[in-house]
């Protein structure tokens, strides 16, 4: 009698590269933070540096090339550091489903490195978003040149950005807050993206969300915007909604987003009324022909009375919609069912689509197997 394989659910693997010391700093930030689900990996051209990274796997980047120092803030010498050592970083993307890129923006590490580092994870069908920070206006008017011609040489390799302005935190902080304490605001926006993501595609839902949908938002998408709020109390809802749309550290906002994917996650007493008022909140102001996924968590782990919701958003105004790389042949996660803003279907009923379908839709330049059908 032949053996019956049982089902086994299978999750997307979450890889988190971090370029240079800003890169450094935000991994150990997550590993202290204890961030599970997902593999750290560290590169640099300065081994003094990368020898006080947490990350389990380390890549020295340039050894012919900088012996083992810095950049000397070239990002020119950045990049060919990257070149010399695509390989490896080759091998480390492989198996991924999802790469998240952390650096500073200024350098020559972190600016020269991280498009090469992206290319070559795109190169393999990898959803890569990278979460990078702009220098204070007090750094020079020369490293914020190299910034912004950093970035926009990583919008180019990249499915989606999250730009942090460092002069943000000025705002923000209190007048006695330490300069590391600063900066690990900063590494909180990564952590919370990265923790978000991995929450919604492993916490079953009554309306579930898995990787296809992340999928879908982020994809070629561009900038984007990634909050997470929690509240409790009264107004929890609204409160948690408000929180995850409007974190003052991003320069970007929800309005005229085209894609949308919200979650929200609470106990057994979550209301009906209070899916319906955080929906309206993060709806409101995004394009009438957005496409909206939004799930529903039942999640034991939060406090009592607590309500965390968790929002990507893409396709904003005057932001075309890149053409993929390279594109997957077959969905990188399990059976988990399909999920039309409707409860999970068993994954035995799912309707496969034929990989060489199009959609009318020029916003999303997915696959045909993570598109939905539209709806009239």
């Amino acid at each position: 009698m032949p053996k019956i394989q049982p089902e086994i659910e299978t999750f997307a693997r979450i890889k988190v590269i971090g370029i240079g010391g800003s890169g450094k700093n935000a991994i150990n930030h997550m590993v202290n933070s204890k961030v599970r689900g997902v593999e750290f990996i560290a590169i640099n051209t300065d081994t003094q540096d990368l020898h006080h990274s947490l990350a389990k796997k380390k890549i020295h980047i340039g050894k012919n090339l900088t012996k083992g120092l810095g950049t000397g803030m070239s990002p020119e010498i950045g990049r060919k550091a990257a070149e010399e050592t695509k390989e490896e970083i080759q091998e480390v993307v492989k198996g991924a489903d999802m790469v998240f890129i952390a650096c500073g923006m200024g350098g020559g590490t972190g600016t020269g490195a991280s498009p090469v580092v992206a290319r070559t994870a795109r190169e393999e069908g990898v959803l890569t978003v990278a979460v990078v920070t702009r220098p204070f206006y007090f750094e020079g008017a020369r490293r914020a040149m190299v910034a912004d011609q950093g970035i926009e040489e990583l919008k180019n390799e990249v499915d989606a950005l999250i730009v942090i302005p460092n002069d943000r935190l000025l705002g923000i902080i209190e007048e006695n807050t330490t300069f590391r304490s600063a900066f690990a605001m900063c590494d909180e926006v990564l952590r919370h993206a990265v923790e978000g993501i991995s929450d919604l595609i492993t916490t079953p839902g009554i309306i579930n969300v898995d990787f296809a949908d992340v999928r879908a938002v982020m994809a070629n998408a561009g900038p984007a915007l990634m909050g997470i709020g929690s509240a409790s109390g009264e107004k929890r809802a609204q409160e948690a909604a408000l929180a995850a749309i409007n974190s003052p550290l991003l320069d970007i906002s929800i309005n005229g987003a085209k894609g949308v994917l919200f979650a929200i996650a609470a106990g057994d007493d979550l209301a009906m009324n209070e899916v319906q008022e955080a929906a309206k909140i993060i709806t409101e102001s995004i394009d009438q022909d957005a496409k909206v996924i939004f799930g529903t968590i039942l999640d034991g782990k939060l406090k009592k009375n607590e309500l965390k919701i968790t929002v990507i958003a893409s396709g904003f105004p005057g932001e075309s919609a890149k053409r993929p790389l390279f594109q997957r042949e077959q969905s990188p996660t399990g059976e988990r069912g399909e999920i039309h803003n409707s409860l999970l279907k068993n994954p035995s009923q799912r309707n496969k689509k034929d990989a060489g379908e199009t959609d009318e839709d020029d916003w999303s330049a997915v696959p045909a197997f993570l598109r939905r059908g539209k709806k009239n």
